[in-house]
C-alpha cells in the first residue's frame, strides 16, 4: 500500500490528466462532450464507460447511438432510475452504477430523489471490482465536469439560437423598413401620377389627356388605340403615318391575352395595358420603347392611366348607348316610314347623315338569340369595316340601316370572326336615295334574307339585286307552289340525275344561260358538240319535253334558273 503523500500526489497527477482531458469543450455539442467524458473513464482508474445518454424532451437518449457495450436491457435500466443515481447490471460486471449529469446547484428531494429541470443527460460507468474511494472521488469530479460542460454547451446554443434569432429579426426590420420606404416612394409616385390624371379629367382633355399626361411622366411616347386596333390619341415623337391597321384576329387575341396579366405586357417595342374596367376590353393603352428604358416607375405609371382611360372609355361608352336608343327609336320610324324632312333632322341629331345612298341589312345567326348582346356584335362587325350605321332589332332580326352597302362577304365574315361562328345568313336591301324609301329596302333586304335561309347553302349574304327572277317571287307559302313548279318540268332529270350521277340538268342550265349556243355550252362545260348534243336528246327522252316548243323551253328556262337558285344561293 502506497503512502499517503504518494497516495496524494497520485490523485493529483490523475485529477490534472481529468481537467487536461475536458480542455477547449466549450466549442463543443453536447454528443462531443458525452464522448470526451465516456473516454476519460479509463483515466479515471480501472472502470470503463459502458454508455452515455442525453436528455431529448422528457427522455434519455443513448449517445452515440451505436455504443459497442450498450443494450436494450441497459436502456431499461437508465429509464427506470429515471435521472436518479443509482446501481445497473452487467454481466461478469462486479460494480455498476449510472451517474446522473446535472446542472451544478441541483436540488435534492424528498426520498433522495432529485429535481429533473436540471438533468442533462447520464453516464454509465462499471468495473470489474468494486472501485476504491480515490475512484469514486474522480468519477464524481469527471461527472461533475461534464454536467458543466454540457450545461455551458448548452447555454452557447441557447446563445447561439438567440443571436441568429436576433439577427433575423434585425433582418426582418430592415426589410420591412425598405419595403415601406419602397411603398412610400410607390404611393408618392402614384399620388403623383393621380393628380396629373385628375387635373387632365378635370380639364375635360379625355384620352388626349390622358396620353399627353402619360407621355410627359415618363418621357416615352404613348399612345391610345381602341379594341380595334385604330389609334385615338398619340403624344410623343415616332407616331406613324398612316398608322398601321393590324390583323383583327391576331390583335383580338393579343389584348384577350394582356387582359389575362396582372400587369402591363412587353410586345415587341411596345409595353401595353389594357383598358377593360369592366372585364370587357374596351381599348388599349402603350408606351413605345424599343430601348427598353422603361422602368417599374414608368410600368405603375402605365398600369395607372390604364385604368383612367379603362374609365373614360366606358363614359363614353355610356353616352354612346344613350345615342344608341336614340338610334333605333330613329330606326323603327325610318322602317315603318317617315317623311324625309323629320327623318333628316333626327339623324342629324344622333351624328347620322341621312342623305346619300343607303342600304337596309337584316342579319339572323342560328345559335345566336336576337337580344342586346346580338345587335352589338353585328354592330361592331358593320362598323369595324368602316360602315356608318343606324341599328335597331325587329322581331328576331338585327336590321341596320347603313351609309352605302357592305362588301360581297366582308360583313359574314366579319360577324363570323365576332361571334365565333358562320352559321347565319344576311340580306342586303337594293338601294335607297331618300327616308322615305326605307321601308322598300327593309322589305327587300328579308326577301333576299329568306332566299338565302332556303337555299341549299344557307349560311352567307345575299343581295335582293342578284335575286334574279326571285325578285317578282313572293314569300311564304308560295316557296312550296315554287318548289312544285321545279319538280314538274325538272322532276325526272333531277331523279336521273341523283341516280346515275350525271348532270344533265346542270347540262340544260349551261345551255339556257348561253342562249342555246352549242359552242359557248359545250366550251362551258368542258365536253365536246357532240357529247352535247347527246346529252340534249337525253334531256328529251327522259323529260318528255320539246326544246323546240316555245312555251316548253320557257318553262324549263324559268325552272333551271329557279334550280340555280335553291342550289346554291345567289352569290
Amino acid at each position: 500500500m502506497a503512502p499517503p503523500a504518494a497516495a496524494h500526489d497520485s490523485l493529483l497527477r490523475r485529477c490534472l490528466t481529468l481537467f487536461r482531458g475536458f480542455d477547449g469543450v466549450g466549442g463543443q455539442d453536447e454528443a462531443e462532450i458525452l464522448r470526451s467524458a465516456m473516454a476519460q473513464v479509463s483515466a479515471v482508474g480501472a472502470g470503463r464507460a459502458e454508455a452515455g445518454y442525453l436528455r431529448l424532451g422528457d427522455a434519455l437518449v443513448r449517445c452515440p447511438h451505436d455504443g459497442a457495450r450498450a443494450t436494450e436491457a441497459l436502456d431499461a435500466q437508465v429509464r427506470e432510475l429515471a435521472g436518479r443515481d443509482g446501481p445497473v447490471r452487467f454481466p461478469r460486471r462486479a460494480w455498476g452504477w449510472a451517474f446522473g449529469l446535472r446542472e451544478p446547484g441541483g436540488a435534492e428531494q424528498p426520498g433522495g430523489a432529485e429535481q429533473p429541470d436540471g438533468l442533462r443527460g447520464a453516464l454509465v460507468v462499471s468495473h470489474r471490482d468494486r472501485p476504491g474511494e480515490d475512484e469514486r472521488l474522480l468519477l464524481g469530479m469527471l461527472v461533475r465536469q461534464t454536467a458543466a460542460a454540457l450545461a455551458t454547451a448548452a447555454a452557447h446554443r441557447r446563445e447561439h439560437v438567440q443571436a441568429v434569432e436576433l439577427r433575423r429579426a434585425r433582418d426582418e426590420r430592415e426589410a420591412i423598413r425598405r419595403r415601406l420606404d419602397s411603398s412610400l416612394t410607390d404611393l408618392g409616385q402614384l399620388r403623383e401620377v393621380h393628380d396629373a390624371l385628375a387635373r387632365s379629367a378635370a380639364h375635360g382633355d379625355g384620352e388626349d389627356g390622358i396620353v399627353r399626361t402619360l407621355h410627359r411622366i415618363t418621357g416615352l411616347a404613348a399612345a391610345a388605340e381602341d379594341r380595334f386596333g385604330n389609334l385615338r390619341a398619340w403624344a410623343g415623337p415616332g407616331r406613324p403615318d398612316p398608322y398601321p391597321k393590324p390583323d383583327p384576329a391576331h390583335h383580338e387575341e393579343l389584348l384577350r391575352e394582356a387582359a389575362r396579366r396582372p400587369r402591363p405586357v412587353r410586345v415587341r417595342d411596345r409595353l401595353l395595358a389594357v383598358a377593360d374596367p369592366r372585364g370587357e376590353v374596351l381599348g388599349a393603352l402603350f408606351l413605345l420603347d424599343p430601348e427598353g428604358r422603361a422602368d417599374e416607375r414608368a410600368v405603375r405609371a402605365l398600369d395607372h392611366a390604364a385604368t383612367s382611360l379603362g374609365l373614360e372609355l366606358a363614359h363614353l361608352r355610356d353616352l354612346a348607348e344613350v345615342e344608341l336608343r336614340l338610334r333605333r327609336e330613329l330606326v323603327d320610324d325610318l322602317l315603318a316610314g317617315a317623311d324625309d324632312s323629320s327623318a333628316y333632322a333626327r339623324s342629324e341629331a344622333v351624328g347620322h347623315d341621312l342623305h346619300g345612298p343607303h342600304h337596309v341589312i337584316a342579319v339572323r345567326w342560328t345559335d345566336r338569340p336576337a337580344d342586346e348582346v346580338f345587335l352589338k356584335s353585328v354592330s361592331r362587325a358593320a362598323t369595324g369595316l368602316g360602315l356608318r350605321i343606324l341599328p335597331a332589332l325587329r322581331s328576331d332580326t338585327a336590321v341596320l340601316v347603313a351609309q352605302g352597302a357592305p362588301g360581297e362577304r366582308s360583313l359574314h365574315s366579319a360577324l363570323s370572326r365576332e361571334l365565333g361562328t358562320d352559321s347565319g345568313a344576311i340580306g342586303v336591301g337594293g338601294c335607297c336615295d331618300t327616308p322615305h324609301e326605307v321601308p322598300r329596302s327593309y322589305q327587300e333586304a328579308l326577301r333576299a334574307l329568306e332566299v338565302r335561309r332556303r337555299a341549299h347553302r344557307a349560311y352567307g349574304m345575299t343581295f335582293f339585286d342578284d335575286l334574279g327572277l326571285y325578285r317578282i317571287l313572293r314569300t311564304g307559302n308560295d316557296h312550296r307552289e315554287v318548289e312544285r313548279f321545279v319538280r314538274e318540268w325538272l322532276g325526272p332529270l333531277m331523279d336521273y340525275d341523283a341516280v346515275h350521277r350525271t348532270d344533265l340538268v346542270e347540262t340544260l342550265t349551261q345551255y339556257f344561260d348561253r342562249g342555246g349556243n352549242y359552242s359557248e355550252t359545250a366550251a362551258a362545260l368542258v365536253i365536246h358538240r357532240s357529247t352535247l348534243r347527246y346529252r340534249l336528246q337525253r334531256i328529251r327522252e327522259i323529260s318528255g319535253s320539246d326544246l323546240a316548243d316555245v312555251d316548253s323551253r320557257l318553262n324549263l328556262q324559268v325552272a333551271t334558273r329557279i334550280w340555280k337558285i335553291m342550289r346554291s344561293g345567289p352569290e
